[in-house]
């Protein structure tokens, strides 16, 4: 079965950086899209950064300019370089693949980022 596995939240001072990397498992089918979302407490969840199998990039507007999405398709895994980070970037992120041809998406269970002011 399909799993992703995220790794790298944690706690950081407002201005620091974090790096996040999820993995996918368990499939031989192409995946397109990845990417992640994030959901802060009492918020709905809403996507921070996306990217093709070809490697174009969408980001939310809050993070551009301050995170970076990365891919490595032989290693089905995806990044989240995270810049600048402010404490409104706390939230779970979580990461999702887009795979097989009826491009089904699969979520990883989140990790915890904490920015302190």
């Amino acid at each position: 079965q399909v799993q992703l596995v995220e790794s790298g939240g944690g706690l950081v001072q407002a201005g620091g950086s974090l790096r996040l990397s999820c993995t996918a498992s368990g499939t031989t089918f192409t995946i397109s899209a990845m990417g992640w979302y994030r959901q802060a407490p009492g918020k709905q969840r809403d996507v921070v950064a996306a990217i093709s199998s070809g490697g174009s990039t969408n980001y939310a507007d809050s993070v551009k300019g301050r995170f970076t999405i990365s891919r490595d398709n032989a290693k089905n895994t995806v990044n989240l370089q995270m810049n600048s980070l402010k404490p409104e970037d706390t939230a779970v992120y979580h990461c999702y693949a887009s795979i097989g041809i009826a491009k089904r998406d699969y979520w990883g269970q989140g990790t915890q980022v904490t920015v302190s002011s």
